[in-house]
């Protein structure tokens, strides 16, 4: 016989949207395999069984054929229907043992196999835990009746003897213990693998989840890396064409009468032609570099200039045409790498912005000043301010130095200042 499963508890609740039912092909497959192993073991464990003669007036052979196929039929659709095999299976052992069918060992693994079915297959959990429920009370409601029964046949009952415990109250006893582990292992293993499905599949969403997000990161850093690299260009290029542009202007207006210094324009047109091609070179091939084989990017690249450059930028300023001072205020440290191509590439766009913006005859001024705990660069101009937008191009130059300044934690400040022309000042930490 076989036992309570109250021991087991509940089990997991159902999740949302997700089911172990229907299975496959396979599934079935071997559930039909199972069902034939298991009435062909029904029919020998019978015949063997009435060999002994389990009972003096057992059930007819036709009887017994459609016992076999009761108990061990149903079982070919326990993943199809669990609940529906697992009646039909507590109601064919009854009947096996109430028609007087001489099996008493194989019956067992049928309803257990049913039981176990319904908690590790059937996602609704309430009507699993109902239907368990129903077929273990039955099962004990039939117990305590076979029990009661032989206690008011004293014929039936054992001879008491010379023992602690009385004989009958001890088979009485034990039948109760074994139904208990029997039902309530069906009902643990149950649990414990639908339990166990959930986990799996559980894990299988995260691992669908992160491969998602794997993608995702993927593309996120794609685009990051497109907008580094548009960066960079846009720094290198932008500064040195508009300053050639500016010294190819100056250089046509005074060709005829002034060839010395159309030559002197055009000389700097030429060096920053040069030094363009030149970082252009050395930046892409940082990029082909670092793509090939995954590596940080050398110290070498543009992208790492730092603060000794800063006075060419100066210079390069006041040769096209607009008086352009740098000055340094406070004592001069080293300060980080990362700081220092930063405030680099900012100055540098702002001071192409002043020659592309600010002007005829407009002067600029660079500073850099050495704070406790950061460095502040500030550049400005006397030229046209709120009057000519700073943006008036793509907008890139303003984003790339917000973004630059960000990345390392400081703070900027761009726009026109109220006694005319424009400002732009970073605050930089280098602790």
């Amino acid at each position: 016989m076989t036992g309570t499963g109250a021991a087991a508890g509940g089990g997991p609740t159902q999740e949302d949207g997700w089911s172990r039912l229907p299975v496959g092909r396979r599934e079935h497959r071997q559930d039909a395999v199972l069902a034939l192993v298991l009435a062909a073991a029904l029919a020998v464990s019978m015949v063997l069984y009435g060999s002994m003669g389990l009972y003096d007036d057992p059930a007819p052979w036709w009887v017994c054929v459609l016992l076999v196929v009761a108990n061990a039929g149903p079982l070919a659709l326990r993943r199809r229907y669990p609940m529906t095999v697992a009646v039909v299976a507590a109601l064919a052992f009854a009947a096996t043992q109430l028609l007087r069918v001489p099996e008493g060992l194989f019956i067992n693994f049928t309803l257990f196999i049913a039981l176990y079915t319904v908690g590790a297959w059937c996602s609704d959990r309430v009507r699993a835990e109902a239907v368990r429920w129903t077929v273990i009370v039955g099962m004990f409601a039939w117990v305590f009746l076979a029990i009661v029964f032989r206690w008011s046949v004293p014929g039936a009952l054992p001879d008491e003897g010379d023992t602690v415990i009385p004989p009958y109250i001890a088979n009485s006893l034990l039948s109760i213990i074994i139904n208990l582990v029997y039902f309530g292992a069906a009902w643990w293993s149950g649990n414990r693998a639908w339990t166990a499905a959930v986990a799996q599949h559980e894990l299988a969403q995260r691992t669908v989840e992160l491969a998602a997000e794997r993608e995702r990161s993927a593309a996120q850093a794609v685009a990051l890396e497109r907008v580094r690299i548009a960066r960079e260009l846009h720094d290198v290029v932008a500064h040195h064409v508009s300053l050639m542009g500016v010294q190819a202007g100056a250089a046509r207006r005074v060709l005829d009468r002034d060839p010395a210094q159309a030559a002197a324009s055009l000389t700097v047109v030429e060096g920053s032609a040069r030094t363009a091609v030149e970082e252009l070179r050395r930046m892409l091939g940082t990029l082909r570099d670092a793509g090939a084989d995954g590596r940080d990017a050398p110290t070498d690249a543009p992208s790492t200039e730092g603060l000794a450059r800063l006075p060419e930028l100066a210079t390069a300023a006041s040769t096209a045409g607009h008086d352009t001072g740098f000055s340094v205020i406070g004592d001069e440290r080293p300060v980080p790498p990362t700081v220092a191509a930063v405030t680099y590439r900012i100055a540098q766009e702002a001071v192409t912005n002043v020659l592309k913006h600010a002007g005829p005859g407009a002067r600029a001024d660079l500073r850099l000043r050495y704070l406790p705990d950061a460095v502040e660069l500030e550049v400005t101009d006397t030229g046209s301010g709120a009057r000519a937008s700073r943006s008036a191009g793509s907008g890139l130059g303003h984003v790339g130095m917000r973004e630059r300044v960000a990345a390392v934690g400081g703070r900027i400040e761009i726009g026109p200042r109220d006694r005319g022309g424009y400002l732009v000042r970073a605050w930089l930490p280098t602790t």
